[in-house]
């Protein structure tokens, strides 16, 4: 019994040996590669281009007769003292203002109605006495106003065009209806000043529309989601604000302002807003251009690229028969104006494949790709000792097409959500933004030492109509 187990011993020794072979066979195969360090001598600063928005502004008059006739009501002016002139005149608004346009400037009509109080002196029966009367006036008063933007204020320069009474100004004395015109002009001249400045005033402080610009613009420099698929924010960053003097046109005032700003598309987290109403300056010119130019630079942060195209990986396998391997994990980073690619794979092959290219941009299928796409020196070294089948080309040309994607979807949804913005989109209350996208193309690349940054154009037109506002 013994000796049968010795002469078996070879061939227990023999089938030990075959399956440590075949074990070694099917294992797989690690490789160890150096890591092409990144660049860190360039700060994250890009050469961002100004966007210039043109906003063409309606001001529609029937919201400035509005807000004038809520802010003159009642009693409009007041005069209680005898002095100079032996007259004490008050007069009310009777009914509503209206306001129209008349060859380009504003026509106020305001109904009145006035009690003027006079004192006079007479002599009757050689007994000097005095007294006073009054006089009850209604009439209608027409003004012209010319129309002009200042400082951020709607501002009229108004002018008392005609005063009509109803009927004659009289007063009985001694029981005779004596006419009063020319008592009554003194006072109708201290009163057209009045209800000049009144108007004027009214306008002013109504429509002083700086809080209104300014929370619709910190609305819209709020960074919003343009993709939530793509983790895209737009974020719009304002320098300066141009307009030009207010014309009227039909039934409405409208003046064109313009913006000056930096537009971002940033992928990642939800971006601080960067919006400083307190440095905004407004600043008046003679012309705004029609169409809106605006240079957006989306900005893709390597860990956030690296996250993104890490998902483009994932499930696929590359390779042929027994020798494949997937991509676990992507990182991608900026070495020397080139992109660095960190394919870490698992399968026949173990570790970390580092892949070297340029960014660049295909028009015809709107896709960002890798030219000269290839394995890293001491990667391709590596390769070709331990795994030659992963270090060929024909490996090469499948991780290169894995290393591209389409920014279509991107652009085609950035427009989707801008024009969302564009369809009668009210900011704040009475505001509304309307307008139409033309045209989105790619402008460029830019690499700093954390971020991937596209150059996007977008033209269009823009237009803001305040209709209702408070």
């Amino acid at each position: 019994m013994k000796k049968k187990w010795l002469s078996e011993l070879p061939y227990v020794f023999s089938l030990l040996l075959v399956t440590a072979i075949q074990v070694g066979c099917s294992s797989s195969t690690q490789i160890t590669t150096l890591k092409p360090e990144p660049d860190r001598a360039s700060p994250l600063i890009y050469e961002n281009s100004y966007s210039f928005i043109n906003i063409p502004v309606t001001i529609h008059l029937k919201d400035i007769e509005r807000i004038t006739n809520s802010s003159l009501e009642g009693l409009v002016y007041e005069d209680d003292d005898f002095e100079d002139d032996d007259l004490k005149m008050k007069v009310w608004k009777q009914e509503a203002i209206s306001i129209t346009n008349e060859n380009g400037r504003l026509k106020t009509v305001l109904p009145l109605k006035a009690l003027v109080k006079y004192r006079f002196s007479a002599d009757k029966f050689g007994i000097p006495i005095e007294d006073v009367r009054d006089i009850h006036l209604d009439g209608v008063v027409t003004l012209i106003s010319d129309v002009g933007l200042t400082n951020w204020q709607l501002k009229t320069n108004t002018r008392l065009k005609s005063l009509q009474w109803n009927e004659a100004p009289t007063m009985k004395v001694l029981g005779q209806a004596i006419p009063v015109t020319s008592l009554v002009n003194p006072a109708v001249t201290i009163f057209k000043s009045v209800i000049e400045e009144s108007i004027d005033h009214s306008i002013q402080q109504s429509l002083d529309f700086k809080p209104n610009i300014l929370d619709a613009l910190e609305t819209i420099c709020r960074p919003f989601e343009m993709s939530e698929t793509y983790e895209s924010w737009l974020r719009v960053v304002p320098e300066e604000l141009y307009t030009t003097d207010a014309t009227l046109h039909e039934q409405a005032i409208t003046f064109k302002m313009g913006m000056k700003c930096a537009m971002e598309t940033i992928i990642g987290e939800e971006p601080e807003i960067k919006f400083d109403r307190n440095k905004i300056v407004l600043k008046p010119v003679v012309k705004i251009p029609e169409t809106v130019t605006a240079n957006i630079a989306a900005i893709s942060t390597y860990k956030d690229a690296s996250r993104i195209m890490s998902k483009n990986f994932k499930g696929y396998e590359f390779g042929e028969g027994k020798k494949k391997v997937t991509v676990q994990n992507v990182d991608i980073w900026q070495r020397e104006k080139k992109m660095i690619i960190a394919l870490h794979v698992t399968g026949s092959v173990n570790g970390t494949v580092y892949l070297t290219g340029y960014p660049q941009y295909n028009e015809v299928t709107k896709e960002v790709y890798f030219d000269k796409l290839d394995y890293v020196l001491d990667t391709k070294n590596a390769l070709v000792k331990s795994a030659q089948w992963l270090a060929g080309n024909y490996m090469l040309l499948q991780f290169q097409e894995k290393c591209r994607y389409s920014i279509e979807p991107n652009l085609m949804e950035g427009k989707k959500n801008i024009e969302h913005y564009l369809d009668n989109y009210s900011p704040v209350k009475g505001v509304y933004v309307n307008g139409a996208v033309e045209d989105i193309s790619f402008k460029k690349i830019q690499l700093t030492n954390k971020a991937l940054i596209a150059f996007i154009e977008v033209k269009g037109k823009v237009a803001v109509d305040v209709n209702g506002v408070e």
